[in-house]
């Protein structure tokens, strides 16, 4: 597993990962804490099967953040209990020798949500997405930008066929 030094790094040198909002802020001992960028509610069925050639990714219905004040820089998303899909703000671009997993920030799951996450293959290169839960009964209120998982970077071995998948941006 990347240490803080080698993540900043491979993102200073390779790019590792871009429209962060604050390196020092999001930068973890061993990981990177990846931000709310939008939200959006489930509006159709989704379909998968083995080739993707049937494959049905709902679009899902953007939930607008609302200011609290006319001064506020950021909104607030009011969420309640239920899945929601969460695009990030960052972009990674994930090298042939990583691979990387995320977790929910502790912070995030004591209010009484999570996040799940699917493995960042080597080659991946993308705004990444994945699923937030809220299981708090009287929902939970976020802010946009919000830290909200951690993504982990692990070596891997070259291989000889990287991420050629079907993503979002």
């Amino acid at each position: 597993m990347l240490n803080r030094q080698e993540i900043k790094a491979l993102i200073e040198k390779q790019n590792l990962i871009s429209d962060y909002i604050d390196l020092e802020t999001q930068l973890a001992p061993h990981g990177f804490d990846l931000t709310v960028g939008s939200i959006y509610e489930f509006d159709s069925q989704g379909a998968l099967d083995f080739s993707n050639k049937e494959r049905i990714i709902p679009e899902g219905k953007v939930i607008l953040a609302q200011k609290k004040t006319l001064k506020d820089k950021f909104g607030w998303w009011n969420l309640k209990k239920g899945a929601y899909r969460v695009r990030t703000n960052e972009t990674v671009n994930m090298p042939d020798n990583l691979a990387a997993l995320a977790f929910s920030r502790s912070s995030l799951l004591r209010i009484g949500a999570f996040t799940q996450n699917a493995v960042w293959d080597a080659g991946f290169k993308g705004k990444s997405e994945f699923i937030l839960v809220i299981e708090n009964p009287k929902g939970i209120m976020l802010k946009q930008n919000a830290r909200i998982s951690q993504i982990v970077f692990i070596k891997i071995n070259k291989t000889d066929k990287v991420y050629n998948g079907i993503h979002g941006e």
